[in-house]
């Protein structure tokens, strides 16, 4: 321990971890809401410390030594465990609380969960603040959830991260929908689509939502050494429905996730040939929040939103 410089601040250390982040100082400086100067002088002074510069000029900005790429885990391992020696052992009343929750959800739910969910979030905790997140491929959740900007993500991927949490929420079987009065429609039976058929209908799909994480659809048809006729390509799950009505387009999705739209739109439901497993929509979330009391609520209150949604 001799070799430790006296009064060691934590905040130093904070101030470290997020510059080998961030890479910047002006985005460090938002963060911990202080004065860019003040920024800058506790990088001297790290780098006098360690006798590295830590940051150079990169190409597109600035980018880590490799010393100062080394010293990033050993940073994020001192503030978590600092962390948990300081955690409030005291139980989490919702009601008197005023927390912000950040949660990232496809917008490929059925419409009625998150509504939900923030319904019982407002009645159980009305001083606290919800931020619902989209999930997009510039989204990167998993360092979101181990830094704490996310206190959990909804997903459906085949395979999530194996080092998260996770706790399963509900299942939606997969159906498929189009247009009534389509050509195709008016002509089939909603149990009669044959495989040929299902393939080769022009198909409109969601964007890729992560990068390396295919659509749950077209990766089981690719297991099974099939390719549907993807014909439209959207970002805007949302708009899918209405894009239906004027289209020959077919649209694979969740029956729970259809039943909503299907109350205002001219939509036929068919079976789909295909036996695709249904969608399975769970909770993720980090080592880091596990014990934490207002976490287990928050998760508490997404199991029972999904409970709700079965029974229904």
């Amino acid at each position: 321990m001799a070799g430790l410089p006296q009064h060691l601040d934590l905040h130093l250390i904070r101030i470290l971890y997020l510059l080998l982040v961030e890479k910047n100082v002006s985005r460090v400086a938002l963060k911990l809401n202080q004065p860019q100067p003040s920024i800058s002088a506790s990088l001297r002074k790290l780098r006098e410390l360690t006798g590295d510069p830590l940051l150079v000029r990169g190409a597109r900005g600035m980018v880590p030594t490799q010393h100062g790429e080394s010293l990033l885990k050993p940073a994020k391992r001192i503030l978590d465990e600092t962390e948990s020696l300081f955690v409030k052992k005291s139980p989490f009343i919702p009601e008197q609380e005023a927390r912000t929750f950040n949660i990232a959800a496809p917008d490929y739910l059925d419409s009625q969960f998150l509504p939900n969910v923030v319904a019982a979030l407002r009645r159980g905790s009305p001083n606290s603040r919800v931020v619902i997140h989209s999930l997009g491929p510039g989204v990167d959740y998993v360092r979101m959830l181990s830094d704490g900007d996310m206190d959990l993500v909804i997903a459906n991927w085949d395979e999530p991260p194996p080092h998260l949490h996770m706790s399963k929420l509900f299942e939606d079987p997969i159906i498929c929908t189009m247009r009534a009065d389509a050509p195709y429609a008016r002509r089939t039976a909603s149990d009669a689509m044959t495989v040929e058929d299902y393939l080769g209908l022009p198909h409109v799909a969601p964007s890729q939502m992560m990068p390396g994480h295919r659509g749950v659809i077209d990766a089981f048809l690719e297991r099974e050494g099939m390719r549907r006729n993807v014909a439209v390509e959207s970002a805007y799950f949302g708009l899918i429905p209405y894009m239906l009505t004027q289209t020959d387009l077919v649209l694979t999705t969740g029956r729970q996730f259809i039943r909503f739209y299907e109350r205002t739109l001219p939509l036929k439901t068919f079976t789909v040939p295909v036996k695709f497993p249904p969608m399975r929509f769970y909770q993720l979330w980090h080592e880091r929040v596990h014990q934490a009391p207002e976490h287990k609520w928050l998760r508490d209150q997404l199991s029972a939103a999904a409970k709700a949604l079965i029974q229904k």
